[in-house]
């Protein structure tokens, strides 16, 4: 009886989940009434809760702990109040972040209560803090004028952190990516990229010249030579990626990019053959099975799942995804195809890719270029990490430790995640509310534009035209000739 509810769940899940999916891109739609948008929205709610309660009976179905009951009504609690919490205090948020949000980390729960259910609570701990920190974070990033310049600030404080990792942090997969503070275990590298992202946008708001240019990218690739020292290198091309996009559309010059990214290849030939892991990593890419007792492990059990899950999967606990050894973390998304189906899988992906569109639809809409650049580079940031996690797992690319935002398990991820999600709702009501600087050009070139603007003037006044200097005529003022 449990095995045909198990069987008959997983088209459930597939048919919900598919249905939310739907709504994500056909809410991104133009000329839909407000009305229809909001039905729109609590359909993925309701989506959501369904495909939640599904998972969880099962589970609880399978296991017989009366735990997950507790666990799942708790669950069930916090999305609420987030759900209300951003309905109530900012009633222009852009719901369908909120939703995919919250819909990215039920899934999460889902696999990682499967998966270990120590590790699921855990993760649910750090969710409830981290969600109460970053609930303010739209309020103040929409208020805040004063991040834009605190340019050399977030150059000093990345810098100096990811030093102190390179120094005193813990060695993990080759690489020193963490330390520990009163028992709790804190990777640095997840929050700097963050500030690594306001420090570009608050160079180029400045100005966009090439000594400029010059400063921010020593700058940037001190950040990168860090990460490169202390084998992150995985952390250190999602760096790279974000400041060269940066860079593209802040100059909008071809040559640039096209320089970067020479620069980068060149970077990751060199890092071939200075890295041992990075070797071992390149080798289970290109031929997994050849080494399946030794580098492949990992890459090759993620295909194992991924092909055995087809496009319907296993059903919740019917898998093996225990066999990947990092699969709580690295390799979340095989568990997911294993045991809720390739079907399930795309839809994931889709989803994120419709937050990522968001982030960047909300960067084209932003008229102060500061902003513009901040919603670029963590849209940057978010996508690029999908691509590299999800790449890894279906071999792709070669595997490079990085987690699935929202999804894999990690306190440093989650809730670097969620501030990058807080940021961009702060964006998303700057700009709804109409409060932004009409900038779209950096702060020197607009001072440059303004002195031309008064050499117009003084020329005219000049030639025998009204005087630039005379204020009013009769008690009329005079307008701006341009």
């Amino acid at each position: 009886m449990v095995h045909l509810i198990t069987e008959l769940s997983k088209y459930t899940m597939i048919i919900l989940f598919a249905l939310y999916t739907w709504q994500c891109f056909s809410a991104l739609k133009r000329n839909v009434n407000a009305e229809e948008q909001t039905w729109k929205f609590r359909k993925q709610v309701i989506y959501m809760y369904l495909f939640h309660l599904n998972a969880y009976g099962v589970l609880f179905l399978s296991t017989k702990n009366l735990e997950l009951l507790k666990f799942y009504l708790e669950q069930v609690a916090f999305f609420t109040v987030v759900q209300i919490c951003y309905s109530t205090f900012y009633k222009r948020v852009s719901k369908l972040v909120v939703n995919n949000m919250c819909m990215l980390m039920c899934i999460g729960f889902v696999m990682l209560t499967r998966l270990s259910y120590k590790h699921a609570w855990k993760q649910f701990m750090i969710a409830i803090v981290s969600m109460a920190v970053t609930m303010l974070i739209p309020y103040f990033i929409s208020r805040w004028k004063f991040v834009k310049s605190l340019t050399w600030m977030y150059a000093l404080a990345g810098i100096t952190m990811l030093g102190v990792v390179a120094v005193l942090g813990a060695v993990s997969h080759g690489a020193k990516l963490s330390f520990s503070v009163a028992g709790i275990t804190v990777q640095p590298s997840e929050f700097i990229k963050i500030i690594f992202v306001f420090f570009v946008a608050s160079m180029f708001y400045e100005s966009t010249e090439f000594a400029q240019v010059v400063k921010a990218t020593i700058v940037a690739a001190l950040h990168v030579v860090i990460l490169v020292v202390s084998r992150d290198l995985g952390t250190g091309f999602i760096f790279f990626i974000a400041y060269m996009v940066m860079l593209y559309v802040a100059t909008q010059k071809l040559y640039y990019f096209a320089g970067g990214m020479a620069c980068g290849a060149l970077a990751s030939v060199a890092a071939y053959f200075l890295f041992n892991h990075v070797r071992v990593r390149v080798v289970a890419w290109q031929d997994p099975l050849a080494v399946f007792e030794r580098e492949g492990n990992q890459v090759s059990n993620s295909l194992f799942a991924i092909g055995t899950g087809g496009w319907f999967g296993m059903g919740l606990n019917q898998g093996m995804p225990y066999k990947i050894p990092e699969v709580k973390q690295d390799f979340i998304f095989s568990a997911v195809s294993e045991e809720l189906g390739g079907i399930f899988a795309v839809c994931l992906i889709l989803v994120c890719v419709s937050c990522f569109l968001m982030f960047l639809n909300i960067a084209m809409q932003m008229k102060d270029f500061f902003y513009k650049l901040v919603a670029l580079g963590l849209g940057t940031i978010y996508g690029f990490q999908i691509f590299l996690s999800i790449g890894g797992d279906i071999k792709f690319i070669p595997s490079t430790g990085v987690t699935l935002p929202l999804v894999s398990y990690g306190g440093s991820s989650l809730l670097s995640t969620l501030i990058i999600f807080a940021i961009i709702q702060g964006l998303y009501l700057m700009r709804e509310r109409g409060e932004e600087e009409p900038t779209s050009r950096s702060k020197k070139t607009q001072d440059k534009t303004s002195q031309e603007k008064k050499v117009k003037r003084k020329r005219i006044g000049k030639k025998g035209g009204i005087s630039s200097h005379e204020e009013t005529i009769h008690g009329t003022k005079i307008q701006d000739f341009d």
